[in-house]
C-alpha cells in the first residue's frame, strides 16, 4: 500500500516530509496471524476512518495535525517473517534519526518487535509501555523466534517492559513475566489505584505498543484474538494522558486492528486513539520538540535523554 493522500485529509503543506514533526509507517503483514483474511488491510482501513475524525481535539483545545504528520511508504516485506523485522527495524530507526516522532501502524504485532528494537537503540533507558490482552512473551512459536506470539519476549529481556490489561497467556509464560510489572486485568478491575501504579513502573522514555485488543471487544470487535475483560475509552484516555503528561513518550505502535466490512465502528475507534495520542504528545509537550528542516544540522529533540549513534551506514 502506497497511499496518495495525506494523514486524515489535511492539506499537502502539513503533509511534507521536510517539515513534518510526525511519521506514520503502514505495515499491513499478518504473515504469523491466527486472523481471517478480511478485504481491506489495517493500514488501510485506519487511513479510511482517519479521514472522518475531527481535527480539532476538544479535551486539550488543540490541532495535532499541524504539526506535521507524513505518511512513509508502506512496508511491503512479506518473504518471512524475520525479514518484515527487519525492515521495520531499519525503516523506523532511519526516520527516528531524521529527528521526527516515529509512529507504526500494522499489522500484526509481530511487527513490534522491529519497532521497539529501533527504539531501544536510539533511546536511553526505555520503558515500554504495552496495552494488550496477551502477554506474546513466547520464546519461539512454531518453530520462529519472530511469530505474533513472541513479540514482546525481546523487549523483556532488553527494555524495562510493563504490560498492561492482560488477560490470556499460556502457563509457559509464567516464567518469563514480572510480576511488578504486568497488570492484569482482572486485578486492575479491583484496584482504583492501578494508574497510578504502572506509571511509577515506568522510565522516563517510553515507548507505547498498543494492541487493539486490549480493548474491550464490546467497544473494539475487529481485532485478532478478542479476549472479554478489556479496557474502556475513557479509562484508556485517562491512562494515555496520565502517561503523556508525566513521561517522555518517544513514540507509539499500533496493531492488531481486523477489519470488518459490515462494522466499521472499530476502524473508527483506532482512528480516533492514534489522533488522542498523537493530541497528547503534542499539547503536554509544546516546549520539547523544535524540528527544522530535516536537511539541517539541528539537534535532536529527545538529545537530552537519548543514545543516539548516528549510524548513518546502516542505511
Amino acid at each position: 500500500m502506497k497511499t496518495t493522500k495525506n494523514y486524515a485529509g489535511i492539506p499537502q503543506e502539513f503533509g511534507n516530509l521536510s517539515t513534518s514533526k510526525i511519521v506514520i509507517i503502514p505495515v499491513s503483514y499478518n504473515g504469523t496471524s491466527n486472523a481471517q483474511n478480511s478485504d481491506v488491510s489495517g493500514p488501510e482501513a485506519f487511513f479510511e476512518a482517519s479521514e472522518n475524525i475531527e481535527l480539532y481535539d476538544i479535551e486539550t483545545d488543540s490541532e495535532a495535525f499541524k504539526e506535521g504528520v507524513y505518511i512513509a511508504d508502506a512496508i511491503s516485506e512479506n518473504d518471512s517473517p524475520k525479514k518484515v523485522v527487519e525492515e521495520v527495524h531499519q525503516t523506523t530507526k532511519k526516520y527516528i534519526n531524521r529527528n521526527k516522532f516515529v509512529t507504526i501502524f500494522g499489522g500484526e504485532h509481530s511487527i513490534s518487535i522491529g519497532t521497539v528494537r529501533a527504539f531501544n537503540e536510539c533511546f536511553s533507558s526505555l520503558s515500554v509501555l504495552h496495552i494488550g490482552a496477551h502477554t506474546d512473551l513466547r520464546k519461539e512459536y512454531d518453530g520462529s523466534k519472530y511469530n505474533n506470539a513472541c513479540a514482546m519476549y525481546e523487549a523483556n529481556s532488553s527494555t524495562n517492559l510493563v504490560q498492561v490489561g492482560i488477560r490470556s497467556m499460556d502457563i509457559s509464560e509464567k516464567r518469563e513475566i514480572n510480576s511488578d510489572k504486568v497488570f492484569f486485568a482482572h486485578e486492575m478491575a479491583v484496584n482504583e489505584d492501578w494508574m497510578d501504579d504502572v506509571v511509577d513502573q515506568l522510565s522516563t522514555n517510553v515507548f507505547i505498543t498498543f494492541d487493539l485488543h486490549g480493548i474491550d471487544p464490546s467497544i473494539m470487535p475487529s481485532v485478532t484474538n478478542p479476549e472479554p475483560g478489556g479496557l474502556f475509552y475513557y479509562e484508556t484516555l485517562e491512562f494515555l494522558k496520565r502517561v503523556f503528561d508525566e513521561k517522555n513518550v518517544v513514540g507509539f505502535d499500533m496493531v492488531e486492528l481486523n477489519p470488518n466490512k459490515n462494522d466499521k465502528s472499530s476502524n473508527a475507534l483506532a482512528a480516533k486513539l492514534f489522533y488522542k495520542m498523537l493530541s497528547y504528545k503534542f499539547a503536554s509537550n509544546d516546549d520539547s520538540y523544535d524540528i527544522g528542516n530535516e536537511d539541517d544540522n539541528s539537534v535532536n529533540p529527545f538529545s537530552k535523554l537519548s543514545k543516539f549513534k548516528n549510524d548513518d551506514d546502516d542505511f
